[in-house]
């Protein structure tokens, strides 16, 4: 393997993990439209530990570790515009990423990630129903932590936009079903590895389903499953073939302890990976608090 090659997969392992993993991974429940002039805060915590390098789908012979711990800080304001619901939020991940085993060599990084700015427009908007469809788009603006000279990194040291859809809808009283899917469209980073070269990336895209049991209004019960593929990588335009295709599912739970404060849970990890450092473990906290 060439020794850029390792450094590229652990950064791009190092930028996804400043906030939503891969492409953009979001919460069941995220695409509820809540009424105009609410506000939330929202406290993220993310642990991710990886056990595994893959290439071409099979196992490099590489004792390959890497952990994150990551928090997010997101606010969210919601509002009518012509007739249809919107929120303007924006998100700031920070944290800490550490090589282990056959990875130590790469140290440590901390710091601050990259700024997200983000607005979704609800199309379908029926609390009655229950049914809601919206569309995000997501700005990654190249703020945070970078060094070429460092083999793990915070900030992506590009720009990055998100086109997301989601859409909810009851199967019955006590069963929602919540899909989404999005496109990652990557700027490029000209400031690439210890040469100085140029990363660039093709779009990524991902799918996402939800099914949730509430168990009372208060407390669901939740499981997903998540798949991405693409976003192929070139560094000087050197073609890396290392297309994405990765499969995971999380179990979870989210409950609210007071009518204005929500605790979610959920813990999951990679099934199956074509290219890339595989999660053996995930566990995600959150902390929501309206106002």
């Amino acid at each position: 393997m060439k020794p850029y090659r390792l450094t590229r997969i652990a950064t791009l392992v190092a930028m996804l993990s400043t906030g939503p993993a891969h492409a953009l991974d979001v919460d069941a429940g995220d695409y509820t439209a809540l009424p105009a002039g609410t506000n939330l805060a929202l406290l993220y915590y993310q642990h991710a530990s990886r056990d595994a390098l893959y290439q071409h789908g099979r196992r490099a012979d590489l004792d390959a570790g890497l952990t994150s711990d990551i928090g997010i800080f997101r606010a969210v304001h919601f509002a009518d515009v012509a007739d249809h619901r919107i929120d303007v939020q924006f998100l700031l991940p920070f944290g800490r990423l550490e090589g282990k085993d056959d990875l130590a060599t790469m140290g440590t990084a901390h710091g601050m990630g990259d700024l997200i700015l983000a607005s979704a427009v609800w199309l379908l908007n029926s609390p009655d129903t229950g049914r809601y469809f919206g569309i995000t788009p997501y700005l990654f603006l190249p703020t945070g932590n970078y060094d070429r000279h460092d083999a793990l990194n915070l900030g992506e040291n590009r720009w990055k936009l998100v086109l997301q859809a989601g859409y909810i809808t009851p199967l019955s009283k006590t069963v929602t079903l919540d899909v989404v899917a999005d496109a990652t469209l990557f700027g490029d980073n000209d400031d690439f590895g210890i040469s100085g070269a140029t990363l660039e990336q093709k779009p990524l895209y991902q799918f996402q389903t939800f099914l949730r049991y509430h168990v009372s209004p208060q407390w669901d019960l939740r499981a997903g499953l998540s798949h991405a593929f693409g976003g192929e990588t070139s560094v000087d335009g050197v073609d890396q073939d290392d297309r994405t295709r990765t499969t995971k599912a999380n179990v979870g739970t989210a409950w609210f302890a007071t009518p204005s404060v929500q605790v979610v849970f959920n813990y999951g990890r990679d099934l199956s990976v074509e290219n890339g450092l595989r999660e053996d473990n995930r566990v995600n906290l959150r902390l929501l608090k309206v106002f």
